[in-house]
């Protein structure tokens, strides 16, 4: 597997991919050219053997599923990613005014983002718009292809702290510039309107987001890196949808899941600590005419690979990570776990991937937090509180998580392709907690 190729085509995939809204329709197309039949789920589902399917929730949550030709062990096995970054989000309201002629946009943060990597460089605008269609309403994509928008630092001259751990109010720093005179009050939404080619009275509500637009690059003098925004985290969205499509597994049913809103939480009805998941698996079981007590047999035997992507070693900050339990770029595959069990990972759990990864030939490293920081959780622990089942944290190792622009190694998305393939044409064959088998 090339390389540069995997590494523009998951570019492509991250630049349409600009709001979480904008990742389902993403994905919606590599489901609809691999032959995925789309199941609304406001209406009846007609399931069979050896069909594929995917449903969608909020626009900006997605599920596809691959029901085994004979389905003689009948069970799941899951990856879940998620498909938000943290950004900042537009509020309804959404110019302020002044000082003189400039226009500038009130936003709010989403998620954990580090500020200063805002700052000085062309953003614009993406999500989602509704509108007034007749009596219809209509939910319409936006993404504005121009550097629209700017966040602009103030000079050293006034600010002589700057360098010295200068804190950002977010209320007043990070307001993005809209325009110092051309355009006036009213006018973003008449921006909007234009662009969806509609009037500005048919707006009747938008959840829309600031987009980096820095170009994503293959960068060092060997092609070791590359750098994009939302690595964390679309690489791993990506890599687990291609793996997802290309295995095939006629014994059991593979799931593809990626959820909105793992930055703020997962607590909402489209997020991984909402019911979508279970519903989405039970009415699959229904379909398929099981029996209720079938459904709690097959998900004691189902398994769950949360990818979410993990911290390298940095280079300027070694101190930052565990003395043992680090990982590199381009080294692969990094196997997540945390006694306090913010990961989802346990000696079992660790054993079944480790050994699809071994019979993958893909490398294996572990990551835990230093044990006197606090890290960050995923949306693994979280999904489990509503479908429970044997799983696993993993990720990709990365620098910056939560910049504007994050950096990666270049190996490490063919490495994940490939484990995560091998794990979808694997019959994951567990027996409670005692043991497995992985069989062809």
């Amino acid at each position: 597997m090339n390389t540069i190729e995997i590494s523009n085509e998951l570019f492509s995939f991250i630049q349409n991919s600009p709001s979480m809204f904008h990742t389902v329709s993403t994905v919606s197309e590599y489901l609809q050219e691999a032959g995925f039949t789309y199941l609304p789920e406001g209406k009846q589902w007609n399931i069979n053997k050896g069909g594929c399917y995917y449903t969608t929730r909020n626009h900006s949550s997605v599920i596809a599923f691959k029901i085994g030709d004979t389905l003689d062990d009948y069970h799941f096995q899951l990856a879940a990613s998620h498909g938000d970054s943290p950004t900042y989000k537009i509020k309804s309201v959404p110019e302020l005014e002044g000082p003189n002629e400039y226009l500038r946009l009130d936003v709010e943060a989403y998620g954990g983002m580090i500020d200063s990597t805002w700052f000085d460089r062309p953003l614009t605008v993406a999500g989602r718009v509704l509108v007034q269609n007749g009596n219809k309403v209509e939910n319409r994509l936006l993404y504005i292809d121009k550097d629209i928008l700017m966040i602009p630092n103030v000079a050293i001259h006034f600010n002589r702290e700057i360098n010295n751990g200068y804190s950002y109010n977010r209320q007043i720093d990070l307001c993005p510039i809209f325009s110092c005179g051309e355009l006036k009050k009213g006018d973003f939404d008449k921006m909007v309107a234009e662009e969806l080619g509609v009037e500005v009275s048919q707006i009747l509500g938008k959840d829309l987001f600031l987009v980096n637009r820095c170009q994503p690059v293959i960068w060092g003098y060997k092609d070791e890196f590359i750098s994009t925004p939302k690595l964390d985290d679309l690489q791993c969205a990506f890599t687990s949808l291609k793996a997802f499509i290309n295995a095939n597994n006629e014994h059991a049913i593979n799931v593809y899941c990626c959820f909105d809103n793992e930055e703020v939480g997962s607590n909402t009805k489209q997020g991984a600590m909402s019911t979508f998941l279970y519903d989405v698996l039970r009415r699959i079981h229904t379909g398929l005419n099981k029996t209720e007590d079938e459904f709690y047999q097959a998900i004691a035997k189902s398994f769950l690979v949360s990818c979410d992507n993990a911290h390298a070693l940095h280079p300027n900050h070694p101190e930052k990570s565990d003395a043992v339990n680090r990982n590199y770029m381009n080294k692969g595959i990094v196997i997540k776990e945390s006694a306090n069990q913010k990961y989802t990972t346990d000696a079992f759990s660790r054993a079944v991937f480790t050994a699809i990864c071994n019979k993958a030939n893909v490398p294996v490293q572990y990551f835990a937090n230093r044990s006197d920081m606090v890290g960050g959780s995923t949306l693994g622990n979280l999904s489990n509180t509503q479908v429970s089942m044997h799983a696993v944290d993993i990720g990709l190792p990365q620098l910056a998580m939560h910049s504007s622009y994050e950096t990666a190694g270049i190996k490490d998305t063919v490495y994940a392709i490939e484990a995560l393939e091998t794990f979808f044409n694997c019959n994951v064959e567990i027996e409670e907690a005692e043991g497995f088998t992985l069989n062809d």
